[in-house]
């Protein structure tokens, strides 16, 4: 066993607890058709909800999504109710913004999008995850 697999054991992230949520059913993401080119739309979040899977509390954080739409755009009332759908569910802060990306890829299909997660403070640390659609590939 790796020094690392270990140190993972040691707190308890097995690779179960790390996969929480990244399968979940959640609400549709609606979209309707864009009628411009070359524009960019701004979605602020104020109040998103999940719960971490370890320690089943709540996390609060700020989402802000930037995109550039092609032929859709996203419905807002769907993306609201799918987003309530992390209200309730275990999974990491960094998986939620990277799945939420990802679903809004898959039904929107943009230009481009960024996804910042701004989360509030906990055990006097604060996190911040950004992700980019299209993903950089790895090295």
């Amino acid at each position: 066993m790796s020094k690392q697999s270990k140190r993972a054991l040691i707190y308890g992230y097995e690779p179960p607890l790390a996969l929480s949520g990244a399968d979940a059913p959640l609400p549709p993401i609606e979209t309707w058709p864009n009628q411009h080119r070359g524009y960019e739309i701004k979605i602020e979040c104020p109040e998103f909800t999940s719960v971490c899977p370890k320690t089943k509390l709540p996390d609060f954080g700020k989402l802000t999504l930037r995109y550039v739409p092609k032929n859709v755009c996203l419905e807002l009332k769907s993306f609201k109710h799918y987003l309530l759908g992390y209200r309730n569910m275990g999974i990491f802060y960094e998986n939620a913004v990277n799945r939420i990306l990802d679903d809004i890829v898959a039904a929107a299909k943009p230009v481009w999008a960024e996804l910042e997660g701004t989360f509030t403070t906990r055990g006097g640390m604060r996190s911040t995850i950004t992700a980019r659609y299209p993903r950089k590939p790895r090295r």
